[in-house]
């Protein structure tokens, strides 16, 4: 079969950690944390907004350990606990994904990115186009003629051009890649010393791991003593590196449909996390589908919102508000308490429908 909208996947573990690290600590007014719901959210209602997709996915790690702690022991056991305050929150965030209406997905096992890999993988068989949101550059490994990358937070996309333009090699050949480096995040062992551009040094001259491997005689130095004392760890290394793409599913992408979001649940998790624009959002929709029943012709109802992330954008809204007569400004704030609430962001309103949120 063919579709015209791509199936989107995204890597919710992925988001965690980004929306963690690139907001501030927000919180309500029972000082809940807040910051990571606001930013995992935004990321996804972005997604939608652009792709209008009908067939998406939000994958999260599941908890416990993965057939890769079969394979090493120590793998990821240097990693530290997660904070407490990026926990408390994923609760929340999966009840906000669910009561949008899509699809979230936890399996045992596995990571995210393997769950991630197996649909991908069914997806081009079944001749749908895939988007994986995410900023794990482990997931380059997955991109084709049908796979694309999209990263949310700097609005870049990745297909096999950009692949080859970032890294110098062609995404067969990241896994190759990703095992000469290792991953001190995840005790993947590696080669001692070597980084991006030493590891793109070797599969450029010898084309493959494998083919590395049965030169290793070859290379001089210090980097070819390294190598061969690592050579008996490298087929480890590469396995803990590769997506798993054969994750036994009991869905697949066609069934993957979202669902008509729950505004009532919506609502009161906006309420509880103080959330007001989004609130506000909810709120006003029964007017707006209010309005339409009229003997007045329907007028459209098209929507545009987005996020200002470069200059050329919010050059764009300042023409814009200098020019309007009249224009709504909001902010988001750390608190409800005025003695104590920091600004975080800012939004914009000329007419309904057309909005930006400036962070």
């Amino acid at each position: 079969m063919t579709q015209t909208a791509p199936l989107i996947l995204v890597d919710g573990s992925s988001y965690l950690y980004r929306a963690y690290h690139a907001m501030p600590p927000l919180t309500n007014s029972d000082g809940e944390s807040t910051g990571t719901i606001y930013g995992v959210i935004n990321m996804l209602r972005k997604l939608i907004r652009d792709y209008q997709p009908e067939h998406m996915a939000v994958v999260f790690d599941a908890k416990g350990k993965t057939f890769r702690n079969d394979l090493y022991a120590e793998y990821k056991a240097t990693r530290p606990p997660m904070p407490d305050d990026l926990r408390e929150q994923i609760a929340p965030i999966h009840e906000i994904v669910k009561a949008m209406g899509l699809p979230l997905l936890c399996i045992d096992n596995v990571e995210a990115d393997d769950v991630i890999g197996t649909l991908a993988k069914q997806a081009t068989a079944a001749g749908i186009e895939t988007v994986i949101s995410t900023g794990d550059k482990d997931m380059a490994q997955l991109v084709s003629e049908h796979v694309t990358l999209v990263n949310t937070m700097n609005n870049t996309k990745t297909d096999i051009a950009a692949v080859q333009e970032k890294f110098g090699l062609t995404p067969q050949q990241i896994v190759d890649y990703l095992a000469l480096m290792g991953d001190k995040v995840d005790n993947i062992p590696g080669v001692d010393s070597v980084g991006p551009k030493t590891a793109t040094k070797l599969l450029q001259q010898y084309g493959s791991l494998q083919g590395v491997i049965e030169h290793a005689d070859e290379v001089k130095g210090k980097l070819g003593e390294k190598l061969r004392a690592a050579i008996d760890d490298l087929p480890l290394s590469y396995q803990l590196a590769t997506i798993k793409m054969d994750v036994e599913l009991d869905f697949t992408p066609e069934t993957l449909d979202m669902q008509a979001a729950d505004n009532q649940k919506l609502a009161e998790l906006y309420r509880r996390y103080e959330f007001k624009s989004w609130l506000q959002e909810l709120d006003s929709a029964p007017a707006a589908a209010a309005s339409t029943k009229t003997d007045e012709p329907a007028t459209s109802n098209e929507t545009h919102y987005e996020t200002i992330l470069t200059q050329q954008q919010l050059d764009s809204w300042m023409d814009k508000l200098k020019k309007a007569e009249l224009f709504a400004f909001d902010t988001e704030t750390t608190s409800l308490n005025y003695l104590q609430a920091r600004i975080v962001g800012m939004s914009f309103a000329i007419k309904a429908g057309e909005a930006a949120y400036l962070p």
